[in-house]
């Protein structure tokens, strides 16, 4: 074991290829249905949102697909990412527990979205696409693929959920000076948007909703755009795989391997990026890392959704697949994890934990900011409120290895910085910050909607 602190890999280990979960899925895979007919989804209704590349990906059983050579270059830009040891949160923890942290902070725009933000707008290019839309959250995802778009000279189109479109301004400026059209969603831009306006003139939105204009808005574009998802499907997960194939390099030089990783999760892409390829050596070479989804207890799908086949999106015009779901219509409440508040959970990440695989944990908002202050006041970074979540796990699991006397190694996903959140932080350390409690009758009133797949 060495008694470095900072373990990075030079551009000659930047992974060749994406690492495909679906190769070792140890459950069959389950279908993806049309929203209309709740039939298997064809290629030809697939290519009216996504070009035949990714599809492709999304369908596939290989192991490893290559990474093309213009994507390698743009991520030469900030890959590979560095891998730390936290050994001043080791001290102010008083543990004997090794800390570690993937930051992908390191990225231009701050989060690990451009991992699969570049490719998507590569392959959209290749097939001839000008235009995108989707939607972002806490506004990660939207600067990431604006910045992509403005790479490869494509416009984007993008539906910010209005909570977060208001608390976090930044990113949305940051959006806009890539170049990309951005709305507060629910907008008046498309016919879903206008009808839930009309309902209700302050709805606070959801990723849910965003999703559904940005669906609408490219497949009613009569071909003109296509669509452009941040997280959840299977083609977006493997993008992000190069974070846990660099994680697995970086362990070699640390001499060490996890006992545990963790990982925050709202639709699954930062979890899946840093933890598949660590799933891969339990699957087929017998490691017994223990792996840990992180998600904020004001929505849970993972701990309190069911898993069954729902709608990716609010309107229903999103395919509908098998996963963890709080029910397509829950609006979650206003916490400042705005990347988290999905009522959903990727499929692969869903079959793992109903399979045992992966253990999910619900936290508090008021929990993880506390965890985000002794994380930064020892580490320096300031995290995402997304990337808090993987923190307070982290320490929990290192202050339990406090109480028994043993060493765990422990590494967690810092998937991002919190720059353009410290209004968040604000309302934090002056009190203003508040707990949610799980919406348990809005849960229950929203699963009454799930599609009849019986």
């Amino acid at each position: 074991m060495t008694e470095q602190t900072k373990f990075l890999l030079d551009e000659s280990k930047l992974p060749q290829a994406w690492y495909n979960i679906n190769a070792d899925m140890p459950v069959p895979p389950q279908p993806v249905l049309h929203p209309g007919t709740l039939e298997p989804v064809t290629p030809d209704f697939l290519a009216v949102l996504f070009p035949m590349s990714l599809i492709l990906q999304e369908i596939s059983a290989e192991r490893y697909i290559e990474i093309p050579e213009p994507v390698r270059e743009v991520y030469k830009l900030w890959r590979p990412t560095p891998f730390l040891r936290a050994r001043r949160l080791e001290m102010a923890l008083d543990t004997p527990a090794h800390i570690y942290y993937k930051y992908e902070g390191a990225s231009p725009v701050g989060s690990h979205k451009p991992n699969t933000a570049v490719p998507q707008a590569f392959y959209n290019k290749e097939a001839g696409t000008k235009a995108l839309t989707t939607e972002t959250g806490a506004g990660q995802w939207g600067s990431a693929l604006a910045m992509a778009c403005a790479f490869f000279g494509i416009d984007l189109e993008v539906y910010m959920v209005k909570e977060s479109y208001h608390q976090k301004p930044y990113r949305r400026i940051m959006i806009e000076s890539y170049g990309a059209t951005i709305y507060p969603s629910p907008s008046n831009n498309t016919m879903y948007g206008r009808a839930l306006l009309a309902d209700n003139a302050d709805a606070p939105g959801s990723l849910g909703i965003a999703i559904s204009e940005a669906v609408e808005a490219a497949a009613t574009s009569g071909g003109a755009k296509k669509y452009s998802l941040g997280s959840v499907l299977n083609h977006v997960l493997l993008h992000q795989t190069v974070i846990g194939q660099e994680a697995l390099l970086q362990f070699e030089m640390a001499d060490e391997y996890p006992d545990v990783i963790i990982g925050c999760t709202g639709g699954g892409s930062n979890f899946a990026g840093f933890t598949f390829p660590f799933i891969h050596k339990n699957l087929t070479e017998g490691k017994q890392t223990q792996v840990i989804a992180v998600e904020p207890a004001a929505s849970p799908s993972l701990t309190k959704g069911i898993y069954t086949f729902d709608y990716g999106d609010t309107a229903q015009m999103a395919p509908v697949v098998k996963m963890h779901t709080l029910g397509h219509t829950f609006i979650p409440p206003g916490i400042h994890a705005g990347g988290l508040r999905y009522h959903g959970m990727s499929p692969q990440v869903s079959a793992l934990v109903d399979a045992g695989h992966i253990e999910a944990r619900a936290v508090k908002q008021l929990d993880t900011f506390a965890a985000a202050l002794t994380f930064l006041r020892s580490e320096g970074i300031i995290p995402a409120p997304e990337s808090t979540h993987a923190i307070k796990v982290a320490i929990d699991e290192a202050l339990a290895a406090k109480e028994s006397g043993q060493k765990r190694v422990i590494a967690f996903n810092l998937s991002g910085h919190g720059h353009f959140d410290m209004g968040a932080y604000e309302s934090y350390l002056h009190g203003r910050l508040e707990d949610y409690e799980y919406p348990a009758e809005a849960v229950a009133e929203a699963l009454q909607h799930l599609p009849d797949v019986s």
